[in-house]
């Protein structure tokens, strides 16, 4: 059964050169170090016409239609990538096309879609999720006779997919060893699994989806397309609830092996190609390098192939992806300690346990006048967080893991106001490097106790925190606040906030 479907696969490939190579030309293959003995290289599928892969099944499948087909108009439904390249063929091709996107589309989605169609694109916000759109765009084109242009399971528009395998191919490059391709609905997996396959018959081919969206696994769990019962929707590209009828046999039979990458490993990734090329790719485009970078490990001395499909992302998910990436690769971990309220207890803390930590995060709020309960965040190797919980077992200190809270992934710190003595509230400027923090509880010790402590790790030179220090008397505070004025090096660091912003703490 299979067979048949290969072999219609790779012909409609052969066919969409023609059409594909027309328009535009092949996307750049770029070799970049991981690290390790392992070659490891990259098609770039983020470059233009949309910034992502799309564009040429989108385009194959339009150029496909007969004149009367177009002249009726086209339909379809995506959450972004697939909208674009409809976009963009319709225009090219002389016809129109009614696009559905879910209503929480990223603006710059809606606004890329209209900019590559023009007046050649209406586009319809329905639903909250691709499915539901999916289900209006067809009803719409059944009721106005329009062809619909399908974003993964039709043979037309795969063959335009696989059109960038056939480039890797044609790069003149020795066989590759190994392929990472990210899947969503599966097509571009299986159009480029069929091709290489073809090509270089000794290939390992590793299916790479993300965690709470792994549709193409289930299916194969069940033995047909089944809906997930819940969709994470972080990597929206590859965010689809059910596989395809058409890309689940080809895949199961193409694809040597799945796996499922975190979103903290995509945000990994998406950093990591940061530093090689300095180009921010969005989560879908680097799901299959994450896939790659979590097994890099097994690839010694191997040819390694891996694709960045795309880089349409809203600007605002870069704060996101850039908390959840970590540092230097490193991953992000979060821990929450119980000492004593004591003064000195937090000091001890740094001193005895996090002495080698790059803290990037610290919540505090003071909520006990016996035990006191910081959260500390630090980027570090999965072994050196397992040290830092090892040194917190021998000094009898309990420690809890919370890196996957949701209280610590909304910093929401607690804090009781009432149990401030004589309070004071600064905005705590630093040199933003290993130790910063460290120096800070030393200049304090003899003077005040921490009652409050925000700080984030930003990216800047400068480190910046909100910082409630308390006092045993009146006169102690009024004696730091002297010595913030008279200090300049004090002074240089730190900022008084207003009586209005403390108050909002205070209260």
């Amino acid at each position: 059964m299979t067979q048949p479907l290969k072999e219609a696969l790779f012909n409609e490939i052969l066919l969409a050169r023609r059409r594909v190579y027309a328009v535009r030309e092949p996307t750049p293959l770029e070799q970049i170090d991981i690290g390790t003995s392992a070659e490891v290289w990259v098609k770039r599928e983020d470059q233009p016409p949309i910034y992502s892969y799309k564009w040429r099944g989108a385009y194959n499948r339009v150029a496909t239609l007969s004149e009367e087909e177009r002249q009726r108009g086209v339909v379809c439904a995506s959450a972004g990538n697939h909208a674009q390249g409809v976009a963009l063929a319709a225009k090219q091709l002389g016809c129109t096309a009614t696009i559905f996107m879910p209503r929480p589309t990223p603006e710059m989605k809606r606004i890329a879609v209209a900019q590559h169609g023009g007046d050649h694109v209406k586009i319809e916000l329905v639903g909250d999720t691709y499915d539901q759109a999916s289900k209006a765009a067809k009803a719409f084109g059944v009721k106005h006779n329009q062809v619909f242009v399908h974003p993964y399971d039709d043979l037309i528009t795969m063959g335009g997919q696989g059109t960038l395998a056939d480039e890797v191919v044609m790069a003149g490059i020795e066989p590759f060893d190994v392929a990472y391709l990210q899947i969503g609905g599966g097509g571009m997996a299986a159009a480029v699994s069929c091709w290489l396959k073809r090509f270089m018959p000794n290939i390992h081919i590793v299916g790479v989806e993300g965690e709470g969206q792994a549709s193409m696994q289930a299916a194969l769990k069940h033995g047909e397309p089944v809906p997930l019962k819940e969709l994470d929707i972080f990597s929206d590209g590859t965010a689809v609830q059910r596989t395809g009828d058409l890309t689940y046999p080809l895949c199961q039979e193409l694809i040597d092996e799945f796996i499922t990458v975190s979103n903290a490993e995509i945000c990994s990734a998406i950093r990591s190609f940061w530093n090689w090329r300095r180009r921010i790719v969005e989560p879908a485009g680097a799901l299959g390098l994450a896939g790659l970078l979590s097994q890099k490990d097994q690839l010694e001395g191997k040819r390694v192939l891996a694709v960045t499909c795309g880089a349409n992302m809203d600007f605002s998910q870069l704060g996101a992806i850039a908390s959840a990436a970590g540092i230097g690769g490193h991953m992000r971990h979060h821990l929450r300690f119980e000492i004593s309220e004591k003064g000195g207890s937090l000091l001890q803390l740094m001193r005895d346990v996090l002495f080698d930590c790059n803290i990037i995060e610290f919540q505090y709020g003071k909520v006990d006048n016996e035990r006191a309960y910081p959260v500390i965040g630090f980027d570090a190797p999965i072994e050196v967080a397992a040290q830092v919980i090892e040194r917190c077992v021998q000094v009898g200190i309990p420690v809890q893991n919370v890196s996957a809270s949701d209280d610590i992934r909304f910093r929401a710190i607690r804090y009781r106001a009432n149990l401030f003595n004589h309070p004071l509230m600064l905005r705590y400027e630093f040199p933003e490097r290993m130790g910063a923090l460290h120096e800070f509880m030393e200049q304090i010790k003899e003077l005040a106790s921490l009652c409050y402590f925000n700080y984030l790790y930003s990216g800047e030179r400068v480190g910046r925190a909100l910082v409630g220090l308390e006092f045993k008397s009146e006169a102690d505070r009024e004696a730091m606040l002297n010595r913030l004025r008279e200090s300049d090096v004090l002074r240089r660091r730190h900022f008084v906030l207003s009586d209005e912003a403390s108050n909002r703490i205070l209260l």
